[in-house]
C-alpha cells in the first residue's frame, strides 16, 4: 500500500487513496469498538453513511491541500526551471491536467544532464585554453629567440664577416617569415571561429583550380624531385559549388604539406571521385606516414606528430585546423588515413554542381 501511495503523482488519485485509508481505518475502528462493547447498539446503515461522508470530505480536503499548497509550490519551481531554459519570447506550456510531478522530475533530470554537459564542456575548454596559450607561446618563442641570437652575434662582431652577415640575415628573415605566418594563421582561425564563416557559394571548376595550385608548387617540388600528378587524365571540367577562395586555401595547405613532408624522389597524387551528390578530392603522398595514435588529434591547433622535425619544416601548426573549419563550414567532411613508412592520404568532399 505504501508503494502505491508514493507511486501516485496525480493529486486526485492521491487524495482518493488517503481518503480510502481513513475510511477503512474508521470501519475497523468501529469493528473493534463493537467487539469490546457488545452492549452498544451500532447501526450499519448509519456507519456506512458516516464512512462515505468521511471519504468524500477527506478527499476534497486533501485534494485542496495538495493542489493549492504543495502542488502550487512545485509548479512555481517548475515554471522557474522552464523559464530559465526557454527563450524570452517563449512561454512555458504548463497544463493543469498534466502529471506535474512527473513533468518536474523529467525536467529536473534533463536540466541536471545539461548542466553536467556544460560543466564537462567548460573543463575541456579550460584544458584546451591552457594548451593553446602554451602552444602559441612556444611557437612564437623559438623564432624570436633565434632572431635575438642572430642579432646578438651581429652586434658583437659577426657583422664584420660578410659571409656570416649574409647567413645570419637570411636566417633572421626566415624566422621573421615564420612569425608572420603564425600571426596570419592565428588571424585566419580567429576569424573563422568568431565570425562563424559563411562561405560565398559559387559554381567553379575544381579541376582547373587544383591545376592552378599545382603550378604554384612546381618549383618547390622540383627542388626535392617530387612529382605532382593527377591520378588519371581528366578531360572534362569537374564543376562544384563552394567558396572558391576557401577551397583553394584547403588545396594549397594539403599539397604544401604533402610536398613538405615527402622524401626526395617521391610522388604526390591528386584524385577525384564521383560520390553521388559530392566529389571526393584526395591528395596522397609517399612520405613517412603518421602513427595511428596521432590521427585523431591531427586537426587540432598546433598539434604536431613530431614537434622538432615539424618546426624545422616551417609552418604555423594551424594549417590543418583551418582546413577543417573551412570544410565544416561547407557542411562537408575531411578525413585522413595513413600508414607509417608508406604515406598519407587526405580526402575531403565538395558539393557537386
Amino acid at each position: 500500500m505504501k508503494k502505491i501511495i508514493f507511486n501516485t503523482s496525480d493529486p486526485r488519485k492521491l487524495s482518493a487513496v488517503i481518503s480510502a485509508f481513513i475510511s477503512i481505518f474508521v470501519f475497523f475502528l468501529y469493528l473493534i469498538i463493537q467487539l469490546l462493547f457488545d452492549d452498544i447498539n451500532f447501526h450499519w446503515s448509519a456507519l456506512l453513511i458516516i464512512i462515505f461522508g468521511i471519504f468524500i470530505f477527506s478527499y476534497y480536503i486533501f485534494k485542496l491541500i495538495l493542489q493549492k499548497f504543495i502542488y502550487e509550490k512545485i509548479r512555481l519551481i517548475y515554471k522557474t526551471i522552464r523559464n530559465l531554459k526557454l527563450q524570452k519570447d517563449e512561454k512555458p506550456d504548463i497544463n493543469l491536467n498534466n502529471d506535474i510531478l512527473k513533468e518536474v522530475k523529467d525536467e529536473v533530470e534533463e536540466w541536471g544532464k545539461e548542466h553536467n554537459r556544460e560543466i564537462e564542456d567548460l573543463k575541456d575548454r579550460e584544458t584546451f585554453r591552457r594548451e593553446y596559450i602554451g602552444n602559441i607561446s612556444h611557437e612564437l618563442k623559438n623564432p624570436i629567440f633565434n632572431i635575438q641570437g642572430y642579432i646578438y652575434s651581429l652586434m658583437h662582431g659577426a657583422s664584420k664577416n660578410p659571409d656570416l652577415l649574409k647567413k645570419y640575415l637570411k636566417r633572421t628573415d626566415k624566422n621573421i617569415d615564420r612569425i608572420i605566418t603564425i600571426l596570419e594563421d592565428l588571424d585566419t582561425i580567429s576569424e573563422l571561429e568568431i565570425t562563424d564563416l559563411k562561405p560565398n557559394f559559387k559554381e567553379f571548376d575544381i579541376l582547373e583550380l587544383t591545376q592552378e595550385v599545382i603550378d604554384l608548387f612546381i618549383d618547390k617540388a622540383a627542388k626535392k624531385n617530387i612529382k605532382l600528378f593527377f591520378r588519371e587524365k581528366y578531360t572534362n571540367p569537374i564543376q562544384v559549388i563552394g567558396d572558391k577562395n576557401r577551397i583553394k586555401q584547403v588545396i594549397i595547405n594539403l599539397i604544401d604539406n604533402a610536398v613538405k613532408y615527402s622524401h626526395k624522389n617521391n610522388r604526390v597524387k591528386i584524385s577525384f571521385f564521383d560520390m553521388d551528390k559530392n566529389y571526393l578530392i584526395e591528395i596522397t603522398d609517399e612520405g613517412p606516414g603518421i602513427a595511428e595514435n596521432d590521427l585523431p588529434r591531427l586537426f587540432e591547433r598546433f598539434y604536431r606528430t613530431d614537434k622538432a622535425r615539424s618546426r624545422e619544416k616551417g609552418g604555423s601548426g594551424l594549417g590543418l585546423a583551418i582546413v577543417k573549419h573551412i570544410i565544416e563550414a561547407h557542411n562537408q567532411t575531411i578525413n585522413v588515413r595513413s600508414t607509417v613508412g608508406v604515406g598519407t592520404s587526405f580526402a575531403f568532399t565538395v558539393k557537386k554542381a
